[in-house]
């Protein structure tokens, strides 16, 4: 997931040719899905680039078809209703849209119910839309995908709670492997006897089962499906977790279980109310949690990661081109981001060569944030001077990209922000730097302040107006200045690389280069 997958050879250097011109990037630059689940209805048309779509329009409608299946054996009948009236919408926006025909796919309820085939017939009736039932090892392999979309690099065990079902996937080196599927979604979990004591007995043997199936031992757990993000939200709010962006959130077992034992111990109102969960989502909760707290412990993960990603994110993954999946996500939403809405697109990767003598020593993890940095430090310039600072920072930490932990998000936004601004104190988002070291908090100013002077020195191509010179051990920061660009280094360009310096610990020194 970064730049040693590209040719070096080439002219883009670390940052590969772009996706932009490419047909079979073009093709996927407005695709919509739609996905019929046991609980919601949900459209999705993707925008922009296809490596790492923005989000164009999202609607989803809580219809609960699967309510009641497994104790009548049909597709619950109000719901049935809401699901037509919704496909019937999503339609008509598709039309309006200009879409390519939408890609619906039907989960758990529409396949296991008596009046599944007949459902679909009147849906395609009704609406020209054609639904594909997929069935519990095909949905596991779909929102597997859809995790690979976001971590190209994923290790581990995806698992994705539906209304009716949960399936777990393998995903490693790119691939998704065994798959398994499960009666476990909460709707179904309502249907057993037992009480308390059945319940848990049925949830304990059903995960010793999938555990005997496909392994333990996973360190990484991600979680896919909406009962997993609503118990995710609440674990932030019991931590007091100062970001509420759940993409990429990350839980430790205990945690995790921690949480579990909070939801019970609470008023589920009173926990809806808290965190603007939905009261048709938060019904689903109380059950889901205890299904969370077997797969902890059957499965004994050392880190739990909640996805945004899932069937839907899947099926735009399984259109891409192989050349398409291997690119890094982050690098090409922040590539998109510059194209259309810097002024001057391009400039990023200028910039990135001019600053990165700074950086000699940087990890590459650490690189591939410094570059995504340099193609986003102008996107924003039509904000407000005065609050320009705090728009980057909250674009970074809140916008939807994805490759990128929670404190990579603040370290991206606190070094825009010093894009524009000298200071942070008394910002309104010092809770979020929090999750930040002191040393990453200072590495995060260097690149700020390197790319507010960078981006200033010179507004055409800064590396042929002079070259940084960073000498760690001596503390001395050079800039080799070309004799005929020396009228770019003016009062405000001086005092930028003097700021600079200032938060190197270093002193200046500025040499004339004749040419």
């Amino acid at each position: 997931m970064d730049a040693k997958s590209e040719t070096h050879g080439d002219e883009w250097g670390p940052f590969g040719r772009p996706l932009f011109d490419d047909p079979s990037a073009r093709a996927l630059e407005r695709v919509g899905v739609v996905d019929v689940g046991s609980n919601s209805v949900r459209l999705v048309v993707f925008d922009g680039a296809a490596r790492s779509p923005a989000y164009f329009y999202n609607e989803k409608v809580m219809a609960g078809l699967g309510q009641g299946l497994a104790q009548t054996g049909k597709l619950n009948p109000q719901g049935r209703i809401r699901a037509i009236d919704a496909l019937k919408r999503f339609a008509a926006l598709a039309k309006g849209m200009n879409l390519p025909p939408l890609t619906c796919v039907a989960t758990a309820a529409v396949r296991e119910a008596e009046d599944g085939p007949a459902f679909r017939a009147e849906v395609e009736r009704e609406t020209g839309l054609k639904l594909w039932v997929i069935d519990g090892p095909e949905e596991a392999r779909l929102s597997a995908q859809g995790v690979l979309l976001g971590w190209p690099e994923a290790e581990g065990l995806v698992c994705d709670i539906g209304g009716n079902s949960m399936e777990l996937a393998e995903v490693s080196g790119g691939k998704v492997g065994r798959r398994v599927t499960s009666p476990l979604g909460p709707f179904r979990l309502q249907q057993v006897p037992g009480g308390k004591k059945g319940l848990a007995a049925y949830i304990r043997e059903t995960m010793e089962k999938l555990a005997a199936e496909i392994g333990t031992g996973h360190e990484r757990i991600y979680l896919v499906g909406g009962s997993w993000r609503a118990i995710a939200r609440l674990d932030m709010e019991r931590r007091k977790y100062p970001m509420t962006v759940l993409h990429e959130y990350r839980m430790g077992p205990q945690s995790a279980l921690q949480t579990v034992n909070w939801i019970a111990e609470n008023d589920i109102d009173a926990l809806r109310a808290r965190t603007g969960t939905s009261a048709a989502r938060m019904d689903l909760v109380p059950l889901a949690s205890q299904v969370l707290r077997q797969l902890v412990l059957t499965f004994r993960p050392k880190e739990i990661d909640v996805s945004s990603y899932g069937i839907r994110e899947g099926l735009l993954y399984e259109q891409m081109p192989e050349r398409l999946r291997m690119r890094d996500p982050l690098i090409e939403a922040c590539r998109y981001a510059e194209r259309t809405m810097a002024r001057m697109p391009g400039f990023g990767k200028k910039l990135y060569a001019f600053i990165l003598p700074l950086f000699r020593a940087a990890s590459e993890e650490r690189l591939r944030i410094v570059r995504a940095a340099c193609l986003l430090h102008d996107t924003t310039w039509r904000a407000h001077p005065d609050y320009r600072a705090e728009v980057c920072f909250d674009n970074a930490t809140r916008a939807n990209l994805g490759g990128l932990s929670h404190p990579e998000r603040v370290f991206l936004g606190l070094a825009l922000l010093h894009r524009y601004k000298n200071s942070r104190a008394g910002s309104r988002l010092e809770p979020l730097f929090a999750l930040l070291n002191d040393h990453q908090i200072q590495d995060a100013e260097v690149l700020g302040k390197a790319m507010r002077f960078g981006a200033m020195f010179a507004v055409k191509s800064p590396e042929e107006a002079g070259e940084l010179v960073w000498r760690p051990k001596k503390k001395v920061l050079e800039l080799r200045l070309n004799s005929k660009s020396e009228a770019l280094f003016g009062e405000v360009a001086q005092a930028r690389f003097k700021s600079l310096a200032d938060a190197l610990g270093a002193e200046t020194k500025v040499t004339l280069v004749r040419v």
